[in-house]
């Protein structure tokens, strides 16, 4: 059992990996700025594994927060998910951007070296990768500047830790790069909960599905695809809390920095996606085309053998679970957490 920090543990992926460490008997602290995500989250992650979890309400970028975390909690490793994340908001903010996700990762690694806390899970992405990359994408290929202020952030902040890594031989850092996360807990009761308009398309899809818009707009149908569209590596959000678990695992018996994908390893486009989603729920989701989005590649999706001969972990579930897990979510809370 270890004294886990979870910073953004309110959000999305971070309450379904607070399941997963809780479930394997850690203890958990959630640091949350509550800036995109809901206190909510955390009471209904207590209510499903019926532990408790210590939830501190304050900002990365504040390192008094963190001192006095680090000073009372005796922390053995950090998950780092907190920071935004939308992908047309950094193209519009690049400064609070730059704050949030490189800053606020600065201050974090500063408040962990003071307390000799130098295990570090971080939450990156498959954008880091350079766009001419033909997948599947493997950790080996290179990485390249990301066309949007997010990725940017994601990819500065890996080369930084592992920089300090290379510095310094006390430190343990995972970087995950996530592909596309969807789906939501088997309960329903925690999942999915953007804020305004979704940037993502599962929340797009379950929104128009639930009546709360009214058409699904698919950017981009002349692609050199199966049908035009965009094809993506879709991963459940538990099979991806997982991972977290088995990296933590991982960092806490060996040193360095070491990335590792984090997908099913397989693509489906986004008319497969939608398609399915309507054959699964039995939902019809109206829809449009409108114009290819800059910056969007026709195929990404991951070559996740390192994952599986590294740190043991594998995707459980496929697309059918995903859509049924998202549309489960979104019909028992129409509007998130505020309902």
């Amino acid at each position: 059992m270890a004294n886990i920090l979870i910073t953004g543990g309110a959000g999305y992926i971070g309450s379904h990996t607070c399941i997963e460490l809780l479930e394997a008997n850690h203890k958990v602290i959630v640091l949350d700025n509550l800036s995109n995500s809901s206190e909510e989250s955390l009471r209904r992650v207590q209510q499903l594994t019926r532990k408790t979890l210590t939830f501190i309400e304050g900002d990365i970028r504040n390192s008094d927060d963190l001192n006095a975390i680090f000073t009372n909690h005796a922390i053995d490793a950090v998950i780092h998910f907190a920071g935004l994340k939308a992908v047309g908001e950094s193209q519009k903010i690049p400064l609070a951007y730059f704050d949030n996700n490189i800053s606020g990762s600065i201050t974090l690694v500063k408040a962990m070296e003071k307390a000799e806390v130098f295990t570090l899970v971080f939450s990156s992405s498959a954008t880091v990768y350079d766009e001419a990359n033909i997948s599947p994408l493997n950790e080996d290929m290179p990485i390249g500047i990301p066309s949007n202020n997010y990725g940017y952030t994601k990819l500065i902040v890996e080369q930084m830790l592992e920089k300090v890594a290379l510095a310094d031989d006390r430190w343990s850092i995972a970087l995950l790069r996530y592909f596309n996360p969807v789906g939501a807990h088997k309960s329903g009761l925690i999942g999915e909960d953007p804020q305004g308009i979704p940037n993502n398309l599962m929340p797009y899809i379950t929104q128009v599905a639930v009546g709360m818009r009214e058409k699904l707009s698919i950017f981009g149908n002349d692609y050199e695809t199966v049908d035009g569209t965009g094809v993506r590596d879709y991963i459940h959000v538990v099979d991806l809390a997982s991972a977290h678990l088995c990296a933590l695992n991982n960092r806490l018996t060996y040193k360095g920095c070491r990335a590792w994908n984090v997908g099913t390893g397989n693509g489906h486009s986004v008319l497969q996606v939608k398609n399915t989603f309507e054959e699964v729920n039995g939902i019809p989701v109206p829809f449009e085309f409108a114009p290819r989005r800059s910056g969007d590649v026709a195929i990404s999706y991951s070559d996740n053998s390192r994952a599986r001969e590294e740190l043991g972990w594998e995707a459980k579930y496929g697309l059918n679970d995903m859509l049924a897990d998202s549309w489960n979510w979104q019909k028992k809370n129409p509007k998130g957490y505020r309902d």
